[in-house]
């Protein structure tokens, strides 16, 4: 119920960011990954989706990775970083 509750949240923020993109700033863009953020860890349907994107458009994956500040994206860098060596 709760993780329901949480992918909700995180639609709805989603939808609304656009709302305070309109605000002067960047804000709506920080709304928009917080709302992502709460929907790629409470669904796995969102995250399969995800990850064909990333894999579609690398460059997409990797600046993602980078702002959702992803465990899973340190560690490949870091073993990319080994093996260059």
């Amino acid at each position: 119920m709760i993780r329901f509750l949480l992918l909700c949240t995180g639609i709805l923020v989603m939808l609304l960011s656009p709302l305070v993109g309109a605000i002067p700033g960047p804000g709506g863009i920080f709304v928009f990954a917080g709302g992502l953020v709460l929907v790629l860890r409470n669904s796995l349907w969102a995250r399969r989706v995800f990850v064909r994107a990333k894999l579609r458009w690398p460059r997409f994956g990797h600046l993602a990775d980078r702002a959702l500040r992803r465990r899973s994206a340190r560690r490949r860098r870091n073993l990319a970083k080994k093996a260059a060596r």
